[in-house]
């Protein structure tokens, strides 16, 4: 959801300067703006050398489905807590990638006739975190094809 305190030409300002603090553009990945990709600018670093690999970061953001499952239940146990902004904020691009036309929008509503909300917002906020992690580590530009 764009500020309502931002004036035409801040948008453009904020593009440029995280297009420079990333090295590429993630707006381009589809369901991400410009405040989802602030938040991401906030709160991890361009360089995402301290995560190995797609996996272990998509388990810091808190998207990563549980590993303790048993016959589809969550089995007994604590959930690890999750202490970052970057997270929900994907889930809330996510939440809102149902009125989207893009691959991920056709998913996540693939995955809503199949499970609930809570779910299928978790797993379709997990698919833009992947593309994220592929585009910051070669810092290659995300490309539609």
């Amino acid at each position: 959801m764009r500020s309502p305190h931002r004036t035409r030409a801040q948008p453009t300002h904020l593009h440029q300067a995280l297009n420079r603090v990333f090295g590429v553009d993630l707006t381009r990945v589809p369901t991400l703006g410009i405040d989802t990709v602030l938040v991401l600018a906030i709160e991890i670093r361009p360089d995402l050398s301290c995560f190995p690999s797609a996996r272990h970061f998509g388990s810091w953001l808190g998207l990563a489905p549980p590993t303790r499952i048993s016959g589809g239940q969550t089995l007994a146990g604590s959930q690890p807590k999750v202490f970052n902004r970057a997270g929900p904020a994907l889930r809330q691009a996510a939440f809102h990638a149902r009125h989207s036309q893009t691959f991920i929008g056709a998913t996540h509503r693939a995955r809503l006739a199949r499970r609930d909300t809570a779910k299928a917002v978790k797993a379709t906020a997990h698919q833009p975190a992947r593309l994220i992690y592929a585009r910051l580590t070669p810092g290659q530009e995300y490309r539609v094809c």
